[in-house]
């Protein structure tokens, strides 16, 4: 396995960026993995390196450097906390725009790297980011093949680019894998989430993974369910194997 720690140059700075990929074998298949709330940190890194064990190009883009921040750290369990209250503040500071704008900037800078496949590509987003994953599908329709959100949060809202509305210019095929147990994305929202895809004619399966809470599949959470988690992980590599091939050039 190649591993690099990269600064990738965005309309707004220098975007820190993890990437990890096969050392044989290439190119290999893009997948763009958003970060969730708590930031970049070992867990996230392993886990790119599971989906780049088995033959993909792994971009983990640190989505809050315009702030100045890399790594939170240990966040404690009380939510008034100061360190839970600065992680708040730094995910309200994103919005889609500016991540498709580092989207497009990862894309560039892949198509540079004789190790990133020129082909189709996937993305995943884990909880404020599944909304991004969402989003670079139809942002990139001719090149995203697969994008999914895992416990991803405000994918129904009011606003043009909300994720049940842009799903419509998608080519990709979508998965939502969805916490029983969510209060930032709960159940009573997941029917019509169904059905906007629906209506959408969206090719999209949304899923429940019953007995789970909002980051069942980060090992080092408490509410971590490790059969559910590995679940997710069929899902993911089924579908990225089946829309982007294994490792395939």
């Amino acid at each position: 396995m190649i591993e690099r720690q990269l600064d990738i140059e965005t309309k707004d700075g220098r975007m820190s960026t993890f990437v990890v990929h096969p050392e044989r074998g290439g190119p290999h298949p893009i997948i763009l993995f958003y970060m969730d709330a708590p930031a970049i940190r070992e867990e996230l890194r392993d886990m790119a390196r599971r989906f780049a064990s088995v033959g993909y190009y792994v971009m983990l883009p640190n989505l809050y450097y315009r702030a100045g921040v890399m790594e939170l750290g240990p966040l404690p369990a009380d939510p008034n906390a100061p360190e839970r209250q600065r992680m708040m503040q730094l995910m309200e500071s994103l919005t889609i725009a500016k991540i498709m704008d580092d989207t497009d900037a990862l894309l560039a800078f892949a198509g540079k790297d004789p190790a990133a496949s020129k082909g189709k590509v996937g993305t995943v987003g884990y909880c404020m980011s599944g909304q991004f994953a969402i989003n670079a599908a139809a942002r990139h329709p001719d090149r995203v093949a697969a994008a999914a959100s895992i416990y991803g949060v405000r994918l129904l809202t009011d606003k043009p680019d909300s994720p049940h509305l842009v799903a419509a210019k998608a080519k990709a095929e979508l998965y939502f894998a969805c916490a029983e147990t969510d209060r930032w994305m709960p159940l009573e929202q997941v029917e019509p989430l169904k059905k906007a895809l629906n209506e959408a004619n969206a090719t999209a399966e949304v899923e429940i993974y019953p007995g789970t809470e909002h980051g069942f599949a980060f090992p080092a959470r408490p509410v971590y369910k490790k059969a559910a988690a590995e679940r997710h992980w069929e899902r993911l590599l089924s579908l990225f194997k089946r829309r982007l091939g294994d490792g395939a050039k």
